[in-house]
């Protein structure tokens, strides 16, 4: 009977050991597929960066890498600008991918990625606030710039406060004025300062605009932690050194 009871106690122990553990492993097996998507694109990057001119700020016009896709971006980005936003107006219009990157030949959805040295934080990015797209990494915000830079563009960028056991943006509130962060993209690196943050409401639109005459990058979470997303928390970022092709 002692025997008995001692098994089970043990089975018991064993069973909530493996309940704890599951978010661990879980969070791992998440920050690795997106470390490993992020790393794809940026040697993709290095790849294409090497094969045609030591810099892409050398390249002609015609010789940029998916010279299409970057048009459509920046065409994205000054009709934003000009339109004031005016779709930025519910959940759906940031959910929905600003292009559809299918159709420019890259299908695995990565635009870019973000870099967080502080944080030790590299994220693959993908268009698009969905819950799918959320869940693999870093999120763009449709209805806001698009990452490839430029004046009178905000790109806002959306990463989970943690999400099931994975890290992400969790320590975002962290970051602090002057804070480095890197973005990605097939045309080059841009390179930011953290100038400001603020903890805002989640509908706080306003917040997060383009702001006339500037090239930001705004990255955004939840806050405070597990708090059901009663808050969320933005890191405004300054363009520091542009190296994407005008």
């Amino acid at each position: 009977m002692k025997t008995k009871s001692l098994a089970v106690a043990l089975i018991l122990f064993l069973l909530g050991l493996l309940i704890i553990l599951i978010p661990s492993f879980s969070g791992h097996r998440l920050e690795s597929q997106a470390e490993q998507a992020a790393e794809r694109f940026n040697e993709t990057v290095l790849e294409n960066k090497n094969e045609e001119s030591p810099s892409f700020t050398e390249l002609e016009d015609g010789d940029l890498p998916y010279p299409e896709l970057f048009r459509a971006a920046q065409a994205y980005n000054e009709e934003l600008y000009h339109n004031r936003q005016a779709g930025f107006t519910s959940i759906s219009a940031y959910q929905e991918p600003s292009l559809c990157l299918s159709d420019y030949g890259i299908d695995d959805g990565v635009f870019g990625t973000v870099c967080i040295p502080k944080l030790g934080v590299t994220l693959p990015i993908y268009l698009g606030a969905s819950e799918e797209n959320m869940a693999k990494g870093a999120a763009h915000l449709s209805q806001t710039s698009l990452p490839i830079g430029g004046e009178n563009t905000n790109c806002v960028l959306a990463g989970h406060c943690g999400f099931n056991g994975a890290d992400y943006f969790l320590y975002l509130s962290t970051l602090t004025e002057g804070d480095e962060v890197i973005l990605t993209t097939l045309w080059g690196e841009g390179h930011y300062r953290v100038s400001g943050v603020a903890v805002i409401a989640p509908d706080d639109i306003a917040s997060v605009m383009i702001q006339p005459g500037r090239e930001l990058l705004t990255l955004l979470t939840c806050h405070p932690y597990a708090s059901g997303g009663k808050y969320r928390f933005i890191a405004i970022c300054e363009k520091e050194i542009s190296e994407v092709v005008p």
